[in-house]
């Protein structure tokens, strides 16, 4: 059970409910917004902040929903793990890529620019002071300084919600695999796919 309480649909602030299209979305769907849902104008912001990550993308999605898994995993958040997103598996996100996650710097299906993201995840979410002038450097060679923004504010945005999504703990709505204790890991055939 959630450890803070999920509002319902018609719970949400009119404008929130709206902004978050609540109506037309299945309760997994709808996920965090019904506990940001407490704080309707911070919810708001987020959502806005969200919105314009997704809007606004240059990454390929396949890059960023394989950086997102890798920092889900790393974060032990159950919901984030369980997701799939359309707009990834429509760029080439398959279950084999996501099992390449267990070691994707040996991964063979992973390019080099996929490859230093997911280790800029990985460090961002684990040991972020290691990301220095040397890391950078390694980054511009794939990517542009906007890109390199970006990859961070999505990198950001993973690590923090992430990891408040985790200590809450809304996994009632999960594929069973995801409510179990311990660790547990996004690759597997029990994935949620999201619209």
């Amino acid at each position: 059970m959630s450890r803070i309480s999920k509002l319902t649909v018609d719970q949400l602030d009119p404008d929130l409910r709206r902004m978050s299209r609540a109506d037309d979305k299945t309760p997994l769907e709808l996920g965090l917004t019904r506990i940001f849902g407490h704080c309707p104008e911070m919810a708001k912001g987020l959502s806005a902040f969200a919105g314009s990550l997704k809007v606004n993308r240059t990454l390929p999605e396949r890059l960023v929903e394989l950086v997102r898994l890798r920092i889900a995993f790393h974060n032990q958040c159950r919901s984030c793990m369980a997701i799939r997103y359309t707009d990834a598996l429509k760029d080439g996100i398959t279950e084999d890529l996501v099992c390449s996650l267990e070691k994707p710097m040996e991964a063979d299906g992973l390019t080099d620019a996929e490859k230093i993201a997911i280790r800029y995840g990985e460090l961002f979410a684990t040991n972020h002071l290691a990301i220095d002038d040397a890391f950078y450097d390694k980054l511009r060679e794939y990517f542009t300084e906007p890109q390199i923004v970006e990859l961070g504010l999505n990198v950001a945005m993973c690590v923090g919600v992430g990891r408040l999504s985790a200590t809450w703990d809304m996994v009632e709505e999960l594929p069973e695999r995801f409510r179990a204790d311990g660790e547990v890991t996004p690759w597997g055939a029990d994935a949620v796919i999201m619209r």
